[in-house]
């Protein structure tokens, strides 16, 4: 899927706060936009808003795949990573992803549930309830969740946060492969995150005290 992502003149106001405004971007598979910015520039409310999480003030989001303007919800098409994302302790991991799975519409995969789990280190563990698992495993689990739907579009918000050196890695992996075949949006300070990127959106810039 050959994607167009665009961001145009995106403003965002909490109780009569500016947060940010004139926030613009162009991105096509294959390219890598890095959002920086200090605390409280709001880099997750942008993260937010292009995840179709939360609504900007002013300005939209545009995605098209070639001529066509794609109107349904981005969430079929992205996959996010996030610290504010919930999961639920009281269930395992696998029955987290089989929930999720079919929350969206699809049958789950036992087969596929698995290879994910295996993937992010956590397959020996499918059983456990989540709320015994380290904030690093619950990371990793994360990851499981938004590759689930084969996304065209990742979205990682600190994307290292709590790993372990396998856990990082692990990341890169899967950055490197989705930069191949899709869209990857990453916002973070720390840039030993990102080993490149094509466009830089620094908040900074576009935020108020």
């Amino acid at each position: 899927m050959n994607l167009h992502f665009e961001a145009a003149g995106i403003k965002k106001v909490f109780n009569r706060r500016t947060v940010f405004e004139n926030v613009s971007f162009s991105l096509n598979s294959g390219e890598i936009l890095l959002i920086t910015g200090r605390n409280g520039s709001g880099k997750s409310t942008l993260v937010k808003i292009v995840s179709d999480v939360l609504s900007p003030t002013e300005g939209k989001v545009i995605v098209r795949e070639g001529e066509r303007t794609l109107t349904d919800s981005r969430s079929s098409l992205l996959g996010l990573v996030s610290p504010y994302l919930q999961l639920y302790d009281e269930f395992s991991a696998e029955e987290n992803l089989w929930y999720t799975i079919a929350l969206r519409g699809k049958i789950p995969d036992i087969v596929h549930i698995r290879s994910l789990l295996k993937r992010v280190f956590l397959l020996n563990r499918k059983d456990d309830p989540v709320r015994t698992y380290s904030s690093g495993m619950k990371q990793r689990l994360k990851y499981a969740f938004a590759l689930a739907h084969s996304p065209h579009i990742l979205v990682l918000d600190e994307p290292t946060s709590n790993l372990d050196t396998e856990g990082t890695a692990m990341v890169k992996e899967i950055m490197n492969e989705h930069r191949d075949s899709g869209i990857l949006i990453v916002a973070t300070n720390d840039l030993s995150d990102v080993d490149r990127f094509d466009i830089q959106v620094d908040l900074n810039v576009a935020a108020h005290a």
